[in-house]
């Protein structure tokens, strides 16, 4: 890229072609060009400004404040964190993974990088019916979440979401009616922006550990 924010293209035995990249299309609310060296992008809403401090606490949602038409970031660190985490929204790849040392009830999708790197992953299992309810469904079965996992600098770039999406797709290709999870805060709001939804809000986190030799046990 040209240090003017354009793009050359060299096509197969022609000339060069310069074309206006995107950051180039764009103008502050006074109408002037943005720096060529930094990677502008067009405000929409709260949460496209880093200056939004309030965008990410829905009780202050009616803070009133003007917006940029455009931003930037100044800091050469965020920069490289910001293109390096377009590059991986831009190449990550999502597929289920049949692991031959895997029963065939367990469900695994990966997303990844071109030179496979693991940035997120999504496992689930198959659960009979006939256990669930107590009498005889030759066949049925649903899906049990097990979890969904990203890559803490992967993070907020829609990789969670393209697993599910996987997961539903493979759902619906294979005939599997339903799929149940048991998730926390941030978990619940990516389930329910994939299509689930809350079914009881009765559910307790628990954990069980194994006594440590001479610690008194409880008689309740």
């Amino acid at each position: 890229m040209a240090a003017g924010g354009r793009v050359t293209i060299a096509p197969p035995g022609g000339t060069h072609q310069s074309l206006p990249s995107v950051s180039e299309q764009l103008r502050d609310a006074a109408g002037r060009h943005c720096p060529a060296h930094l990677d502008a992008r067009e405000v929409r809403e709260p949460k496209d400004w880093p200056g939004a401090w309030w965008a990410h606490f829905p009780a202050l949602s009616g803070y009133a404040s003007a917006l940029p038409a455009v931003t930037y970031r100044l800091d050469r660190g965020h920069r490289d964190r910001d293109r390096a985490r377009a590059r991986v929204r831009r190449e990550c790849q999502v597929r289920r993974h049949l692991d031959p040392a895997l029963p065939a009830t367990s469900w695994r999708f990966v997303a990844e990088l071109p030179d496979g790197e693991l940035i997120g992953e999504l496992r689930a299992h198959e659960r009979s019916d006939e256990l669930l309810l107590g009498f005889p469904l030759p066949g049925r079965c649903h899906l049990v979440l097990d979890g969904v996992l990203v890559a803490p600098a992967y993070r907020l770039l829609g990789i969670g979401r393209r697993l599910v999406a996987a997961l539903t797709a493979e759902m619906a290709r294979c005939d599997m009616p339903s799929a149940h999870a048991v998730a926390d805060e941030a978990g619940v709001g990516l389930l329910r922006r994939c299509g689930f939804r809350i079914e009881s809000r009765g559910a307790a986190v628990m954990r069980f550990e194994l006594p440590v030799s001479g610690e008194p046990r409880l008689r309740w």
